[in-house]
């Protein structure tokens, strides 16, 4: 990287928009970081990665499923490639393992990241130290980056010529100017930091009051107040107009209903999803018993691994039939585990799946997964 001094460029000239906001453009500031780590590999929630990009392009459902898909992926690669396929040691540690991209909590592997800057907006996500970027590539003129260190993720972004740390433990978005750049890139790497990068076509900034949609209003800042020190940046949550024709109650709040996301952070839209998935299933559900049917040969057409993390900790995999029912799994379980009341989850968030009884396990998409049981 060049650590050339290279004097701040002058803002890009801008065309006033057509909104209250003058000239000035808007900065989506931090979000809520995920903190935590999965099974041996670095891990995050889509926080960053929506900062990098200006908007709330990422959900943690949308990087749930390109999780299963890598993680199923990897899983037809050993299958296809390790001496003794589905039956070889390697195999059976990775299902027993569960998913390699993301964990319990809602935390993704930086492939995920990657897979979906790729999917969504065709953008790649090198490591900074890669041959050809370090090298090759002036650091002013790289777009965004997104640096981790354990347990800790931020996105830095080029908005209008400036540089701005969207790091979430920051009270506000702050400039980082060109000639500090590299200094502060080669302070992270040295502070253990890994640094990636996209290099070119990031989604615009916001200019207008629809690209404001984009993103979560509470979050959205004037880059005239972030420039000018202002401890009380207006952002569009302050708009005392936002409400008009929602309702307010006596107390001058808004009324929001029950089902209402729009003025949700990220985090509280997780733990919604979280809470929704531990509600008790539907009385209507069947009760009827299921017999339990004999293992298929390894190997067998049609035969089905399903791994099970039982409510006394144990784990169990076992062989079934893509053809059985999903109360054939009920049954499984149950003779395991005496006469005890057994709920079973999979997915991600965990659900409850004893509305598929009566589905098969390929239509009820089963065939892999991990399977989480408690005492009821």
């Amino acid at each position: 990287l060049s650590e050339d001094p290279v004097s701040d460029p002058p803002p890009t000239a801008q065309a006033t928009p057509w909104t209250a906001h003058s000239n000035a453009n808007d900065v989506q500031l931090k979000t809520i970081l995920g903190l935590s780590r999965a099974a041996g590999r670095t891990a995050m929630r889509p926080t960053p990665l929506n900062n990098l990009v200006q908007q709330n392009a990422f959900s943690p459902g949308s990087l749930a499923d390109i999780a299963g898909q890598l993680d199923q992926m990897e899983l037809n690669f050993m299958a296809q490639n390790d001496e003794g396929g589905t039956s070889s040691k390697d195999y059976l540690k990775r299902i027993a393992e569960g998913s390699g991209n993301v964990d319990e909590s809602g935390n993704f592997s930086i492939e995920v990241l990657r897979s979906a800057l790729l999917s969504r907006f065709d953008l790649e996500l090198p490591n900074i130290q890669q041959k050809g970027v370090r090298d090759k590539v002036e650091i002013t003129n790289i777009e965004g980056f997104i640096c981790n260190r354990e347990s800790h993720w931020f996105a830095i972004r080029k908005i209008n010529d400036r540089f701005y740390n969207l790091n979430s433990t920051l009270e506000r978005p702050e400039v980082i100017s060109h000639f500090k750049l590299a200094a502060e890139m080669e302070a992270l790497q040295n502070e253990g930091y890994s640094v990636f990068c996209v290099l070119k076509s990031l989604p615009p900034p916001c200019t207008s009051e629809a690209m404001m949609d984009l993103g979560l209003p509470q979050y959205w800042w004037k880059e005239e107040d972030l420039m000018s020190g202002k401890s009380n940046a207006m952002t569009r949550a302050d708009n005392p107009w936002k409400d008009v024709g929602s309702g307010r109650r006596l107390d001058g709040n808004a009324v929001r209903g029950g089902n209402d996301t729009s003025q949700m952070s990220e985090d509280e839209m997780l733990q919604m999803a979280l809470a929704a998935s531990l509600e008790q299933p539907s009385p209507s559900m069947s009760d009827r018993a299921y017999a339990l049917t004999e293992e298929p040969e390894d190997g067998a057409p049609g035969a089905v691994k399903i791994q099970f993390r039982l409510p006394d900790g144990t784990r169990a995999l076992r062989r079934f039939s893509e053809s059985d029912l999903v109360g054939v799994i009920y049954a499984f379980v149950a003779s395991k585990c005496s006469k005890q009341s057994v709920e079973l989850r999979a997915g991600f968030p965990p659900k409850d799946i004893s509305s598929k009884k009566e589905a098969t396990i390929a239509d009820s998409k089963l065939a892999g997964e991990m399977i989480h049981g408690r005492y009821v």
